[in-house]
């Protein structure tokens, strides 16, 4: 497998298992408890990375489609424009600069704590399945407009580096409300 793809991999099973450390022990009161009036509970933020899974996910297969259609196939090292690396910077954690989600990517209101976390596991073996199937292909090369801000277009080694550093990122936020004075109750 090409050794960026392994990163990414990694990455993911990390962010899989901090995932399911975090939501195993939280009630339902805790996961849907908002800090404040403006700020996301630790579901809205699960729920938010659902949305853009829903989003990203078509835009990565996207990719992955063209560049097999074009015989697009190389193993790297990739090298990726100014403009993505500096946007996937500001994707981790802790943030540096905020920015309003789009609507498409908004979470819902309170939601059941089991529905949200397991959607958000189906979309960790969804991303992991594309990973295993760009393999071999041009990271670089392979392109698509992002769900996010529709005058871009994202290489697909950027679309994976983007979306697993804004999970780090969101996941981050959501252990943050932990320590929020009024965090309710105890741990079950």
């Amino acid at each position: 497998m090409i050794p960026e793809l392994e990163t990414y991999q990694d990455q993911l099973l990390s962010i899989k298992q901090d995932a399911e450390g975090l939501l195993s022990v939280l009630t339902e009161a805790q996961f849907n408890w908002r800090p404040a009036g403006d700020r996301w509970s630790i579901g809205e933020c699960f729920d938010h990375l659902n949305a853009t899974a829903r989003l990203f996910v078509p835009a990565i297969d996207a990719a992955i489609a063209t560049a097999r259609a074009r015989e697009w196939r190389s193993h790297g090292p990739f090298v990726y424009p100014l403009f993505e690396r500096i946007f996937l910077r500001l994707s981790e954690p802790p943030p540096r600069i905020r920015f309003r989600a789009p609507a498409a990517f908004r979470p819902a209101a309170a939601r059941a704590p089991d529905g949200v976390g397991r959607e958000f596991m189906e979309w960790q073996e969804k991303l992991g399945e594309r990973l295993v199937q760009a393999d071999g292909l041009d990271l670089r090369r392979a392109r698509h407009r992002s769900p996010a801000i529709g005058i871009f277009r994202w290489s697909l080694g950027t679309m994976f580096a983007v979306m697993l550093a804004h999970q780090r990122r969101h996941i981050w936020q959501a252990r943050q409300v932990l320590n929020q004075p009024g965090f309710p109750g105890t741990f079950r």
